[in-house]
C-alpha cells in the first residue's frame, strides 16, 4: 500500500527529494493535476516522505482521512474549474522557488474535508493524466 498525496499539498517538493526510488512525480499541468502524485508501482511504502511534508499532506493510503477537520488556515488546492476554489497562493518551495496555484482556498478552523476522494486523483494521474509520461 502506498502513500497519498492529497489537496493539501502545495508543491513544496520536499518529499519527492527524500524518496529514494523516485515515486513522487509534479502534476503538469498544474491547473489540472495541481499536487504531487505517489507511483503507486514505484512506491516502497518506506514512509519517507510524509514527515517531510511541511503542509502535512502526506497519508498512508489506509489512513487518508475521511473526516479531516482543519485547525484553521490550512490552504488546499484542487483541479480548475472545482466550485469554491477561486482563490490564488503564491508562495515558495523547499528550494525557494515560486509556486503559483490559482484554485485554492483558506480553510476555516473546525472545517471537514473528506481527504479519501483525493485517492482516486492519485489514481487517475498515473492511469490517464496527461502530466506523466511513463
Amino acid at each position: 500500500m502506498s502513500s497519498i498525496i492529497t489537496r493539501l499539498c502545495l508543491r513544496n517538493g520536499s518529499c519527492a527529494e527524500v524518496c529514494p526510488v523516485e515515486a513522487i512525480i509534479a502534476g503538469k499541468p498544474v491547473e489540472q493535476w495541481p499536487w504531487y502524485y505517489i507511483d503507486a508501482e514505484s512506491c516502497i511504502d518506506c514512509g519517507a516522505c510524509i514527515p517531510e511534508c511541511p503542509h502535512e499532506a502526506i497519508y498512508e493510503e489506509g489512513e487518508v482521512p475521511s473526516n479531516y477537520v482543519a485547525k484553521g488556515g490550512e490552504i488546499t488546492s484542487m483541479p480548475a474549474g472545482t466550485p469554491g476554489y477561486d482563490q490564488v497562493y503564491d508562495g515558495t518551495n523547499h528550494d525557494g522557488e515560486a509556486v503559483h496555484l490559482e484554485h485554492t482556498r483558506k480553510l476555516e478552523a473546525g472545517e471537514e474535508l473528506d481527504l479519501s476522494e483525493d485517492v482516486q486523483a492519485n489514481i487517475d494521474f498515473f492511469s490517464n493524466g496527461p502530466g506523466y509520461d511513463a
